[in-house]
């Protein structure tokens, strides 16, 4: 299991475009991918679990990632994010 922390940097949160993003590539792995923010657990690979959970810009996410491609899976999930997935 690996964890990692990032800082939300879409002035315009996670809505409806990048929360699908988001989902899509989390999706294409095999690995159990969470995101916590707020105390709140959301599945990575829901689009509905993400847009419900109303993320907005400058928030901390912890991303987790367990399964046989977590190491793959957490760094393309980051550079999703680091992209604002591609706003």
């Amino acid at each position: 299991m690996l964890k990692d922390k990032i800082i939300l940097t879409n002035e315009t949160g996670l809505h409806a475009r990048p929360a699908s993003e988001l989902a899509k590539l989390a999706a294409t792995f095999k690995s159990t991918i969470k995101l916590y923010v707020d105390g709140k657990t959301i599945d990575a690979k829901s689009i509905l679990a993400i847009m419900s959970a109303g993320i907005k810009y400058n928030t901390e996410i912890e991303i987790e990632c367990d399964g046989e491609d977590e190491e793959k899976a957490l760094s393309e999930i980051k550079k999703g994010f680091e992209n604002n997935f591609g706003e």
